[in-house]
């Protein structure tokens, strides 16, 4: 493995750990005008933060599997080992999760220092709570492959 694993850590470090971060901060700040003085502030910061992570994340992720003959394994069919599933079903969380992050990223960036309405946001806190969980589902499978490898 290449330089491509290095930055991988680095912007999973930083993916996972922000949204730690905000995790915790979204339980400890009860008070609504705590929130209203916060977020507007720190959320377009930390969206662009954790966006590019996102991208780097994604980017060395497909290199790894390029560079490492997986990709043939995964579309093979007839090949279905330790390895190939681990990577399947990380892959499908990890759309998952970049589905959800964008359903969040555009609600937070469209509504940022705006009331949402009542769908907005259970879809955002919704989707919050689920790139959180997420989070540790994508890093099992992370471990789990590199234990392999």
């Amino acid at each position: 493995m290449g330089w491509e694993i290095h930055l991988h850590l680095v912007a999973a470090l930083s993916w996972i750990g922000g949204s730690v971060f905000m995790f915790v901060l979204g339980i400890s700040l009860k008070n609504k005008e705590d929130q209203d003085a916060v977020y507007p502030r720190i959320g377009p910061i930390f969206g662009y933060f954790e966006i590019t992570a996102l991208v780097t994340l994604l980017i060395t992720g497909t290199l790894m599997i390029i560079n490492n003959g997986l990709i043939y394994m995964l579309f093979d069919s007839t090949i279905d080992n330790v390895v190939t599933t681990a990577l399947r079903g990380k892959l499908i969380l990890v759309a998952i999760m970049t589905f959800i992050t964008l359903v969040h990223t555009v609600i937070a960036f469209r509504t940022n220092g705006k009331k949402r309405s009542k769908i907005e946001t259970i879809l955002s806190r919704g989707a919050s709570m689920g790139i959180f969980i997420l989070n540790f589902l994508v890093l099992h499978y992370a471990i789990v492959i590199r234990d392999i490898l």
